[in-house]
């Protein structure tokens, strides 16, 4: 069985986001990049799967511009056995990437596929739902827990929702999305950091994949959220509830 791992290069959740003066987007030029947490726990589930028997291949996917190429080389040096690169300048909307994984999960055959449950970039939430909807297979989102049975073919997922965990028997092949508590993912050693370096990675268009990429949706602006006011300091609780009286307006 082959795994595919969509794998997306985002700003790192440690730099402080800013938004392009002309506000049609955020500011990448000269940012420190890595890959989606959440796409980091996908693919460490989708290795430890084969580290277990139960796939022979794992595939990393990453689509977007040239410099995918390094988030690609940490999934290989995280275990990956190979890479797919589908080069692109563009920004596409969950609907296109999930056209985009729908048309290679039709080239490679997957058993599964993983995907982070979101991207901490844009938080859509929407890229799995879709793809498994486009390929007509089953799916679990918010997987905190994963366990296959070989023999029936089908995958027990425990996934998180508001009032707990709720446990879903998918026949595979499936779509998975991972959530935060699913594991923990490994750091790459140095001797794999390089023998990922020899690893191979297969570029693709998406003219080569023969996906509509018209989008139904336009970004007008992006603009960043108003600076919240400073805190006032109350040396009483009399004072606190006029001010939440007579200020707030809330009691």
């Amino acid at each position: 069985m082959k795994i595919l791992v969509a794998v997306k290069r985002v700003v790192d959740y440690a730099v402080k986001i800013r938004v392009k003066p002309d506000k049609t987007g955020v500011e990448t030029q000269n940012v420190k990049m890595s890959m989606n947490p959440f796409c980091e726990i996908a693919l460490e589930e989708a290795l430890r799967i084969k580290e277990a028997g139960f796939a022979e291949e794992v595939i990393a996917v990453s689509i977007g511009p040239s410099q995918c190429v390094d988030t690609l080389r940490t999934g290989l040096a995280m275990g990956a056995d190979r890479g797919i690169h589908v080069e692109t300048n563009s920004s596409f909307l969950p609907l296109t990437i999930a056209k985009i994984l729908k048309s290679l999960a039709d080239v490679e055959n997957p058993g599964l596929i993983f995907l982070g449950k979101q991207a901490i970039d844009d938080d859509c939430n929407q890229t799995g739902q879709m793809v498994a909807a486009l390929l007509g297979w089953p799916q679990a989102t918010f997987a905190s827990k994963v366990v296959l049975d070989k023999d029936k073919n089908v995958a027990t997922v425990d996934r998180e929702v508001d009032g707990g965990l709720e446990t879903l028997n998918v026949d595979l092949p499936a779509v998975i999305t991972t959530d935060l508590r699913l594991n923990q993912p490994r750091y790459a050693s140095l001797p794999n950091i390089m023998k990922a370096k020899s690893k191979p990675i297969k570029k693709m268009t998406v003219q080569d994949l023969k996906v509509d990429i018209k989008s139904d949706i336009e970004i007008l602006e992006v603009t960043e959220p108003p600076k919240r006011k400073s805190g006032v300091m109350v040396s009483s609780v009399d004072e606190l509830i006029d001010k939440l009286k007579n200020e707030a307006h809330v009691v």
